[in-house]
């Protein structure tokens, strides 16, 4: 196994061996399965609830992040539709998930937060809830911003939930996240 040696000696923690360990198997993966690993080695490490919804990554590009929570036995609720938390953890994934990776790929430290959560249920979801941001071109400018200011700022995120297997493009929720950056020092 290779694994690449900073200047600092990271790798002499145990943090940096296992970020070493997991970014060695993310690069193996086809860029297909790569985004859902990341996001499912995130929640097995950091957000355990993440992890046991078993989220997939549908699509992360520049303009729009798409992903898909399966209903099921673990994710719905006594009336059979999808719990209102799991939704709430599915915005907030398509809502982070553009501008974790953005920060990734840029090499700063930024810490990244949601404010505050806004949801409007519209319709019951009954079946694979699939969560949208089109605003990645935005969250994009929103990270550049916050890493040449080095302070902390704020913006409002879009997320609709649709259950296409079901209700075709009906949107079955709608959500505003405020997005909250701050460059680490």
């Amino acid at each position: 196994m290779l694994l690449i040696i900073d200047q600092k000696n990271y790798l002499k923690t145990p943090r940096g061996i296992m970020s070493a360990i997991t970014q060695n198997i993310l690069n193996r993966l086809p860029p297909k399965y790569r985004d859902t690993a990341m996001i499912r080695i995130f929640g097995l490490l950091k957000v355990p609830l993440l992890f046991w919804l078993r989220p997939t990554v549908i699509e992360l590009s520049d303009k729009r992040c798409v992903v898909k929570i399966p209903y099921g036995r673990r994710t719905k609720n006594h009336l059979n539709s999808m719990y209102f938390g799991v939704l709430a953890c599915g915005a907030d994934l398509a809502g982070g998930l553009s501008a974790m990776k953005i920060i990734e790929n840029s090499g700063e430290k930024v810490s990244l937060a949601f404010k505050e959560f806004d949801a409007k249920f519209l319709k019951r979801a009954e079946g694979d809830t699939h969560f949208i941001c089109e605003q990645g071109e935005e969250i994009s400018d929103f990270v550049k911003m916050v890493i040449e200011s080095g302070e902390r700022h704020h913006m409002p995120v879009k997320i609709v939930a649709k259950c296409p297997d079901k209700l075709g493009d009906e949107i079955v929720a709608e959500f505003s996240l405020m997005l909250s950056l701050k460059k680490k020092s």
